[in-house]
């Protein structure tokens, strides 16, 4: 993409008012969802404003991709702004976006895990193309988990057909993942 595609910041959401820049971020990663638009196909074409979650955003801007703007001056708005405001309104954000950003970086796709019970749901290729494999949560390297919490996680995961995994951040932007398989006895 040689021009960057503008994004409006409407509260804590980030909307790409451009039918063919929505086309153009959707198609490069799945990135956002397009309004009125459930479950849109991966080839398919669509004339409805996208809809970009904070972790979406920062990460395009990051790429260089996007330029978020006030919705009222259209002035860009600076990166550190961004972030203060996600961090007030995600809980952990700085945890959530440093494996959103690993995960991304390695060319997977991450969607929002609520359904699952996790963090975040990632495919190697995309919806609408595979299932995704693996369901993620990050925490940190001081964080516990009980064996009610494990058993939780791994009931869940084997039951929608998921790899439960712990995504931990280490210094020096490093991140190990914890995956669980699970084994009858």
């Amino acid at each position: 993409m040689g021009r960057k595609i503008v994004a409006e910041l409407v509260g804590t959401r980030l909307i790409v008012w451009d039918p063919k820049d929505s086309v153009a971020i959707y198609r490069k990663g799945f990135f956002g969802k397009p309004v009125g638009i459930p479950k849109p196909k991966p080839d398919q074409d669509f004339s409805a404003p996208l809809v970009l979650d904070m972790m979406e955003g920062l990460f395009l801007q990051e790429k260089e991709r996007i330029k978020i703007v006030d919705t009222k001056t259209r002035k860009p708005i600076p990166r550190a702004t961004l972030m203060k405001l996600a961090a007030v309104t995600y809980k952990d954000f700085e945890l959530g976006y440093s494996v959103y950003r690993d995960l991304r970086n390695q060319g997977l796709i991450v969607t929002p895990g609520i359904r699952f019970g996790s963090d975040f749901a990632v495919y190697e290729h995309g919806p609408g193309i595979d299932h995704a494999p693996f369901i993620v949560t990050g925490r940190t390297e001081n964080d516990t988990m009980g064996p009610f919490e494990i058993v939780l996680a791994g009931r869940l995961a084997t039951t929608v057909r998921k790899q439960f995994t712990i995504a931990v951040p280490r210094r020096k932007g490093k991140m190990d993942y914890l995956v669980f398989r699970w084994f009858k006895a």
